[in-house]
């Protein structure tokens, strides 16, 4: 019998050192298979370590955190908005009201490392946000605050027991950031510094 994931990762005093980490980039296409094979559709950021030097030395494996998208992608009228039940808010930025643009903040799963299940050949930063959204949003500025590590990068003996790994990832992010010190202080929920992610940036 496998033992018994924990629920929850990290001190309740908030991220470590080397946490938080920031990401940022445009939505690229990826693999296609989160959603129609595993039924969590991921977004793909490249991976560069011109852009972000420190995914060159970080070990492979699953990731939690926050994210921003702007613009703001369509999201199911059914579905909740609130921070309690999905982490989403809408912010926007600081900039001119004739130039501000609108974020839309979720929690996340992040996936960074050569997903073993696939054999893939080049390495991957694969984002799972944790809200249902109506279309892709392909070409959409993401920014990621990454504030904790959650478990290593492994094969799976089968597909289900993949999906059920992932299911558990989400639990845990859930679970973890739904702490003062986790959650963003911009959603009026926590403490933690998210400015970074819906700041204004020149043209």
């Amino acid at each position: 019998m496998a033992p018994t994931r924990p629920s929850i990762v990290g001190l309740s005093t908030g991220p470590e050192p080397p946490y938080p980490l920031r990401m940022e980039g445009k939505v690229i296409k990826g693999f296609g298979r989160g959603a129609k094979e595993l039924g969590f559709p991921t977004a793909n950021l490249p991976v560069d370590g011109n852009l972000t030097p420190w995914i060159v030395n970080i070990k492979s494996g699953v990731y939690l955190g926050w994210v921003s998208l702007c613009p703001v992608p369509s999201s199911h009228a059914n579905q909740p908005t609130t921070l309690s039940e999905t982490g989403a808010t809408t912010m926007t930025s600081d900039a001119t009201q004739a130039s501000s643009r609108k974020f839309s903040i979720y929690p996340m799963v992040m996936s960074i490392g050569y997903n073993k299940f696939y054999k893939n050949k080049e390495r991957s930063a694969e984002v799972h946000v944790l809200h249902e959204f109506v279309t892709t949003f392909y070409g959409a500025e993401m920014r990621l605050l990454i504030t904790g590590f959650i478990r290593e990068e492994k094969d799976y003996p089968t597909r289900e027991a993949l999906i059920e790994d992932i299911a558990i990832d989400c639990e845990v992010v859930r679970n973890s950031l739904d702490r003062e010190a986790w959650a963003l202080r911009e959603t009026g929920k926590g403490t933690l510094d998210g400015s970074w992610l819906t700041r204004e940036t020149p043209e």
